[in-house]
């Protein structure tokens, strides 16, 4: 059986550039950045909807992959591009 479905793209761009959207994407950002340890930071920023960014120091990404690992901590889902 197939089930219909119409994407409400303004719906989902209100919800994108919502502040509710903003403050869970920050929250989840800053307990990936305190699982991946010292030196690692949250930057947030609007583009076309709220987005938050987390960095850290590239020894520790490469030598354990402290962002991976982190992010997988968090619950997100990690893959290879």
């Amino acid at each position: 059986m197939a089930i219909k479905f119409r994407l409400d793209r303004k719906g989902v761009a209100e919800v994108l550039k919502s502040a509710e959207f903003a403050a869970h994407i920050n929250t989840v950002a800053r307990d990936v950045a305190s699982k991946a340890g010292d030196g690692a930071e949250v930057s947030e920023y609007t583009t076309e909807r709220r987005a938050a960014a987390v960095s850290a120091p590239a020894e520790a990404q490469a030598r354990g992959g402290a962002l991976t690992r982190a992010a997988a901590a968090a619950g997100l889902e990690v893959r290879i591009r």
